[in-house]
């Protein structure tokens, strides 16, 4: 069998770049990750290990017992950070530049009137932090869930991780809905997570099935997996070498392999190295 990489898979700076903020803590016991760092459960695992208190994502009420606060590169909302920082804890803020640059789009588009429709998945971390700051709103995951909305001036940005034709049509359909209105659109999609795509979409034309490496519950990562199915190629996502099945990849002669953006290039080596040697056991 012959395993193809894709030509962008694996860590984007925002992820590198926070996993080197939180290797320069000289005591982890003294800090709560305030949420998960990433999306993805190897980090995870080792990050537990070192001795860190991570907040569950969903459960972020109370406030951290540790003087030290971790926001993670999903950042969180102007009131949160306010709300830590009343609470005398000292802040370590490793939210993605990009990120950041979806906050202040849409505290612009605040300021100058709009309704804003944030293009995203509900009940996400990166979502919520946005939707805290705003008045008027409406997130929108999927077609069916635009509608007219009660305002004559429509602002529209994105979940950073959002694939751009589903960006591209729910614009339309907002314009199409809402005839009347005055719409400002801002692009917030990440470039990594534009890069991520492209390279898949030419992956797919090379291979007969693809192997997807990231985390469970990784956004960014499904939606490799969902552009996959979409396009009618067999896919499995994978969090790491042990979810793979020899028999499921020796159906095919060459395999695609990609990965989330908060994959580990470690991860995504032990999955290459493993898909071969199935294979070669398999044939054998």
């Amino acid at each position: 069998m012959k395993v193809v990489r894709a030509e962008v898979l694996g860590m984007c700076f925002g992820v590198r770049d926070a996993l080197k903020a939180i290797a320069r803590i000289p005591d982890p016991r003294s800090v709560t990750i305030h949420g998960q760092l990433v999306h993805n459960e190897t980090v995870l695992t080792q990050l537990d290990s070192s001795g860190f208190t991570m907040s569950d994502e969903s459960k972020r009420e109370s406030i951290p017992e540790t003087p030290i606060v971790l926001i993670t590169a999903h950042g969180i909302s102007d009131k949160e950070r306010a709300r830590l920082a009343n609470a005398g804890k000292q802040l370590v803020d490793t939210t993605c530049p990009l990120v950041t640059r979806a906050h202040q789009a849409a505290l612009t588009l605040k300021e100058q009137g709009y309704f804003i429709v944030l293009i995203g998945k509900r009940g996400h971390v990166e979502v919520q932090g946005i939707i805290e700051d705003l008045d008027r709103f409406e997130v929108v995951s999927n077609l069916t869930e635009v509608k007219q909305y009660p305002s004559t001036r429509i602002g529209i940005l994105c979940q950073t991780t959002t694939p751009t034709r589903l960006v591209e049509e729910i614009r339309s359909a907002v314009a199409e809905r809402n005839p009347e209105a005055e719409i400002r659109f801002i692009d917030t999609v990440c470039l990594p997570t534009k890069d991520h795509q492209r390279s898949l979409e030419q992956l797919i034309d090379q291979v007969e099935a693809v192997v997807v490496v990231g985390g469970s519950n990784s956004n960014n990562t499904r939606e490799l997996a969902k552009r996959c199915a979409e396009r009618g190629l067999p896919v499995v996502h994978v969090q790491g070498p042990d979810d793979l099945d020899a028999d499921w990849l020796a159906q095919f002669e060459t395999v695609g392999l990609t990965a989330g953006t908060s994959t580990l290039e470690s991860t995504i080596n032990e999955v290459h190295e493993s898909m071969i040697r199935m294979t070669e056991k398999v044939e054998a």
